[in-house]
């Protein structure tokens, strides 16, 4: 898989997350200060939708139980050994696409 449109750079104010959906999986497209991130949307504590989460010192945290999540890296704030994937984002113009075919750091 390639690079896939999964929004506009000019609707992710800074500060937010959106979810993205490619297949059955969903994403975390967070804007921290102009920067782009893409992370796995589920949280390991038990599935929680980490794209309905919110970016807290960078941070992103679980909606469901709180646990958190360096947005640079998918390194959990608790206990470095556990981490999500983060995955390569690209913006073309007004476009962010993302490609989840090759994660830049694998979950633990």
């Amino acid at each position: 898989m390639a690079f896939v449109r999964v929004g506009s750079v000019s609707a992710l104010q800074p500060g937010w997350v959106i979810e993205a959906k490619i297949g059955e999986n969903y994403y975390a497209v967070c804007n921290a200060g102009g920067a782009i991130h893409c992370l796995d949307g589920e949280c390991p504590c038990t599935g929680g939708p980490l794209s309905q989460g919110t970016l807290r010192n960078d941070l992103l945290v679980c909606p469901w139980h709180g646990w958190r999540f360096d947005y640079r890296n998918g390194v959990c704030a608790y206990d470095d050994g556990i981490r999500i994937a983060k995955f390569p984002v690209k913006i073309e113009g007004d476009d962010i696409l993302i490609d989840v075919s090759r994660p830049l750091s694998e979950p633990s």
